[in-house]
């Protein structure tokens, strides 16, 4: 994932699309079109491990590790919101929830609904201290700069069909209602 944006750049595709939450840093590197869905990032943490800290005081500590997936926001929240936690950082999601599942570390910072999704099949595992988004995103397409007349196609399709963005973003991440269908 820390390798998508200079791809990007590089060539190697021309749009973005899945999940590029919109942030100052990346806007210095690449255009975004308007949000086209707004999300979060959540928590999932360890009941072995986590289940008597309180939320969210309790996380911000030498002796807790969260874990998230490299070049993501959410590794940059963890360093912001619990500067004294430890952070390690993965090259996949799975893996960082892996390492919560299996009691190697308290919590794990990723995009909505990752953090629900594996406490639902993970209850006896995992639990979400909050319910409450971390922080509150917005996604875009991402462009390479100076393609003004495709970030304004990209635009007026986002605008065109927020009903059917809106219906989409409620089935796939506030139901699990296509679970069965994968």
């Amino acid at each position: 994932w820390d390798a998508i944006i200079p791809s990007l750049i590089a060539g190697k595709f021309d749009l973005i699309i899945g999940g590029m939450t919109i942030t100052p840093a990346r806007q210095e590197q690449i255009d975004f079109t308007s949000a086209y869905s707004t999300s979060g990032q959540g928590i999932a943490a360890s009941r072995q491990l986590a289940s008597q800290l309180k939320w969210p005081e309790g996380y911000n500590s030498p002796n807790v590790t969260f874990t998230c997936r490299r070049g993501v926001a959410g590794c940059k929240t963890v360093e912001e919101k619990w500067p004294k936690a430890t952070l390690r950082q993965f090259d996949d999601d799975a893996i960082a929830f892996q390492e919560v599942i299996n009691g190697n570390a308290h919590a794990v910072i990723s995009s909505e609904p990752k953090p629900s999704f594996f406490v639902i099949r993970n209850s006896d595992k995992l639990f979400k201290p909050t319910n409450e988004n971390i922080v509150n995103t917005f996604e875009g397409f991402g462009l390479r700069k100076g393609q003004p007349a495709a970030v304004a196609g990209f635009n007026d399709w986002i605008n065109k069909n927020q009903a059917w963005l809106k219906q989409r973003h409620q089935y796939w991440f506030r139901t699990q209602d296509w679970a069965s269908l994968v």
